[in-house]
């Protein structure tokens, strides 16, 4: 039953010094019958996440130490996510609440369990990337910024300054840490707990802006919803962005396919330019892409 999962783990578990990454990505529907079954490494701990009740989880476990050739694992945590509280619980090893990953040269603190995402989303590695390539001297506004992970890329890349905008003061609590963990100047970092649907004043006021990211919840309750109020984001954009800045806006639901932005662009502004989409991790392979996360690129004016 679980033999694709038992030969992910063997072929990522027989390296040495494994990176933080998705082991398996049963959500993509690529095999048949482990939809539910996700399976995250954030050394040393090992993530399964079940998006319905998982039979045989030892099985799991068994398969996960016996592919640890060079015992990297020390915890092993179960995430019940069709609960509505995503519990967890330790199912083997070590009890590890809080851990430091490290990608691409750069830092961040995970929390494997304890919150319902563990604070980096392993599909957006190329984004991280690209940020630490492209951003030395740019200033850079980071939308719905959840942990500052893209922050984090843009300042390790260089950037002058990195605005950070989320309703979540844990959140951007925790991105703090995050550049703090990296040795980054706090004063090109500036943090807004804000619901930016409410006022622009503070965003606006350290633009105009080089690259702007724009990376919104599909439906955030009393907050954000994707098909209702991403109009209102890209209306925003010609106040925000100095000429020839990059835009970056993902989308995250099954029901707004590719489309759905660089549409919204062209009628709201078209002077902005579509030039693509950014890929996501290798190991995010899914059979419906229309469906999984969209990472599309636009360029202002100028």
């Amino acid at each position: 039953m679980y033999s694709p999962i038992i030969r992910f783990l063997q072929e990522n578990f027989e390296q040495n010094g494994l990176k933080t990454k998705r082991v398996f990505h049963g959500r993509g529907h690529l095999y048949e019958g482990l939809e539910h079954i996700n399976i995250d490494w954030y050394p040393p701990v090992l993530l399964i996440s079940g998006y319905k009740e998982i039979e045989a989880l030892n099985d799991l476990v068994e398969a996960a130490k016996t592919a640890d050739k060079f015992e990297q694992i020390t915890s092993i945590v179960y995430q019940q996510r069709s609960s509505r509280e995503a519990p967890s619980r330790w199912i083997w090893g070590e009890e590890i609440s809080k851990t430091i990953v490290e990608e691409n040269g750069l830092k961040f603190e995970i929390q494997p369990g304890v919150r319902q995402n563990a604070g980096l989303f392993l599909d957006m590695r190329p984004l991280r990337a690209w940020l630490k390539e492209r951003s030395h001297g740019k200033n850079v506004l980071n939308l719905f910024a959840y942990t500052c992970s893209l922050s984090v890329a843009a300042l390790g890349g260089g950037a002058r300054q990195v605005v950070s905008v989320d309703m979540s003061k844990p959140s951007i609590k925790w991105g703090e840490r995050n550049h703090e963990l990296n040795g980054h100047d706090k004063r090109a970092v500036r943090s807004i707990p804000h619901n930016i649907l409410k006022s622009w004043g503070r965003i606006e006021k350290y633009g105009p802006y080089d690259v702007v990211i724009i990376d919104p919840p599909t439906r955030q309750v009393g907050s954000f919803d994707a098909e209702r109020d991403y109009t209102k984001l890209i209306k925003r954009l010609s106040r925000l962005c100095n000429p020839g800045a990059d835009i970056i806006a993902t989308l995250n639901s099954p029901y707004l396919g590719t489309d759905h932005l660089p549409h919204l662009m062209q009628r709201y502004q078209s002077g902005f330019r579509f030039l693509g989409d950014f890929p996501v991790s290798p190991e995010f392979k899914d059979k419906y892409p229309e469906r999984a996360l969209k990472i599309h690129h636009f360029k202002s004016p100028g």
